[in-house]
């Protein structure tokens, strides 16, 4: 299989919910990070690639027929020039304030504590059958994220200027036939022309809001 759809938009601008909508539109498996967190595997991928050495993509995502959300959009040009025919979405918010609101309270306050080694922060969540290695590897990865993405996840410009200048890069390199930019609030059918698919007889999924979030992040640290 190949990718049919590359996102290139950071976390917080509805990629949850554009996993479960491509998976209804395309039949198959959308890659999001919490694909990472059920398959340790992959965290030693990932942190290769965020060095420089890249995967066979073919190989690695042989299941999937789309991929949003850190990691993947990290890579979004590796993965667009790989798949010259996947249309390249960029989903965004509708200001970078409102993002920047909703990355400070889930994201980023996970990015500060593993950045700077807090015990409560220090390894993101992963299946109870990883092991050690591989939550080492998922640990790298999530540093070489959150580096390569912000020089300091505190400097709340800095978070924001980076956010606008990926907006920007996107935009200046992928030829207008192939990008798509989103928000949430489009729904449906910008997706569905793009692809040129039906639009669903259903409600568009909504999911993973900033509170549902907040409170996932919470209950990984009580337990």
């Amino acid at each position: 299989m190949s990718l049919r759809v590359v996102g290139a938009g950071f976390p917080r601008t509805g990629t949850t919910s554009l996993k479960a909508a491509l998976e209804r539109l395309l039949g198959a498996p959308c890659y999001h990070m919490r694909e990472l967190f059920g398959r340790p595997d992959d965290a030693a991928v990932w942190r290769d690639a965020y060095a420089g050495v890249m995967p066979d993509w073919d190989r690695f995502l042989s299941e999937y027929a789309a991929g949003v959300d850190w990691p993947v959009s990290s890579f979004w040009r590796e993965l667009s020039d790989t798949y010259p025919d996947a249309l390249v979405l960029l989903s965004q918010r509708e200001s970078a304030e409102r993002w920047y609101q909703s990355m400070d309270q889930t994201v980023l306050e996970g990015a500060r504590h593993l950045m700077r080694g807090d015990a409560a922060g220090r390894r993101p969540p992963m299946s109870a059958t990883a092991t050690p290695e591989q939550a080492r590897a998922a640990e790298d990865t999530f540093r070489a994220m959150f580096g390569r993405a912000f020089d300091d996840p505190h400097d709340r410009d800095n978070v924001i200027a980076a956010y606008e200048r990926h907006l920007d890069e996107v935009r200046a390199a992928v030829p207008a036939h192939r990008l798509l930019e989103w928000q949430p609030a489009d729904s449906w059918q910008p997706l569905c022309a793009a692809l040129n698919l039906p639009i669903p007889d259903e409600p568009f999924p909504h999911e993973n809001s900033a509170a549902q979030m907040r409170a996932r992040i919470n209950d990984m640290r009580s337990r």
